[in-house]
């Protein structure tokens, strides 16, 4: 029973659970409740006669909804904010643990041999004397600046501190991409990669990368939080995503919010404390890619009429003929599947149950590109990738997409250039804005 109860420890710690569905026997949990290291807690509260989830703190009134309950036979209220981690009711309980938290004796070792530049080694080390100071900070990095590298140190040093650390990231993707990374450099740590889908791990781990939807299943847990592409979507328009980091923290922990496109507002306002970093080059020295803007008149009525537009498939045979990947990015899921027929590639979007293995597959060169929605604008690297945007004067590609989006390209060091289109239909401010930019940052020095 001893053992069973430290298991209980090792993954109730920091989090908090829905009761009934813990991997545990029910014996487990009564011994635990005896003890007095576990409680409930209502999930749905009512605060001033409002209701507010437990989970993912959601105070929307229009996101509770009332039903007949056949389980209590009252009128309940649920959530449909986080409810797709399953459904949680006024008449549930999530369970805590408030024992002795979990931790580990394991040492990180960091395993890495690459080389700084100057400008990283400069970042790294005003981001681990922010992590000493535990004070939020901002790293404001181009694409393809090498961001992943410079958190190294930092969570090197948060780690050996016994503090437990929380890499998380708005896409599955990027999660996909970033926990291997991680466990290759800190062999000696067990790195839990959680988003919607994985297995579940009961042990405890001091270092997780995930999802910013998984934090809801969090409380109290974290002393350290890097938000990866802080400004990416849904994150940036989602409260109760936000308000998912500072409930997973520890009441004195701190954020680190990593980015290549912050906002204006999110720059002065760690520029103010003068914890802000800025890297405007890549890691290579070489310029971030420029996007060309090519006129394609009416592409939508051509796709839908079955008709490949001329200039898209020149530019896939160029891409072919090169053996160069590509990515093709559509500006709606019912758009790109309504083509998809038309291309002899895979098409990947949010809910698609085999985005993982069709990524793997272009990187490991058995297909020669992929059609996408903006999924994969950020956190992937293919090496020597070509980029096409069809229709990019669409409400869906604002100007940090179009950036994020051209920065895909031209990521390897001995390839570090390559072409990034934007195909549309009349030139918008936000296409013009993302071409700034990128002009801009080329401009800048380290």
């Amino acid at each position: 029973m001893h053992d069973e109860l430290a298991r209980l420890q090792q993954f109730l710690s920091g989090r908090i659970w829905p009761a009934g569905k813990l991997p545990f026997d029910e014996s487990v949990i009564t011994k635990a409740k005896e003890q007095q290291l576990i409680d409930d807690v209502q999930a749905i509260e009512f605060l001033k006669g409002r209701p507010s989830c437990r989970r993912c703190r959601c105070t929307s009134f229009d996101t509770y909804i009332r039903y007949y309950c056949a389980k209590c036979d009252k009128i309940c209220v649920y959530c449909r904010n986080c409810i797709q981690m399953g459904r949680l009711a006024s008449c549930d309980t999530l369970v805590r643990w408030i024992g002795a938290t979990a931790t580990t004796d394991v040492k990180p070792k960091l395993q890495w041999q690459g080389q700084f530049t100057a400008a990283q080694a400069r970042v790294s080390q005003e981001l681990i004397d922010s992590v000493r100071a535990k004070r939020s900070h901002l790293v404001h990095a181009v694409c393809g600046a090498g961001k992943t590298e410079i958190l190294f140190a930092a969570i090197e040093v948060a780690l050996s501190m016994n503090w437990r650390v929380c890499v998380a990231t708005p896409r599955t993707d990027v999660v996909l991409e970033l926990a291997p990374r991680f466990q290759q450099v800190f062999p000696d740590v067990t790195v839990q990669a959680l988003y919607g889908g994985a297995p579940l791990a009961t042990s405890y781990s001091p270092f997780i990368v995930a999802t910013t939807h998984q934090l809801f299943r969090f409380e109290g847990a974290f002393d350290i939080i890097f938000v990866d592409e802080a400004d990416a979507f849904p994150y940036t328009f989602d409260v109760a995503l936000q308000q998912a980091v500072v409930k997973a923290r520890k009441q004195d922990g701190v954020t680190m919010l990593v980015t290549a496109t912050p906002s204006i507002n999110m720059q002065a306002q760690f520029q103010k404390t003068g914890a802000y970093s800025f890297i405007p080059r890549r890691f290579h020295g070489a310029d971030l890619p420029v996007p060309r803007f090519a006129s394609l008149w009416f592409y939508d009525k051509q796709l839908q009429m079955n008709r490949l537009p001329k200039k898209i498939a020149r530019w896939i045979k160029n891409c072919e003929d090169k053996g160069q990947p590509y990515l093709l990015f559509f500006p709606t899921i019912a758009l790109m599947k309504q083509a998809a027929h038309l291309f002899s590639v895979p098409a990947v979007y949010a809910e698609d149950a085999e985005r993982k293995e069709k990524v793997l597959a272009l990187r490991n060169g058995e297909v020669a590109g992929l059609l996408t929605t903006t999924i994969l604008e950020r956190g992937i690297t293919i090496p020597r990738v070509q980029v096409a945007v069809i229709g990019a004067e669409s409400a869906i590609f604002t100007a940090s997409a179009l950036i994020q989006i051209s920065g895909r390209v031209g990521r390897a060091q001995h390839e570090p250039t390559g072409d990034i289109v934007f195909f549309h239909h009349g030139v918008t401010r936000e296409m013009d804005a993302a071409r700034r930019e990128i002009l801009r940052l080329n401009a800048e020095v380290n």
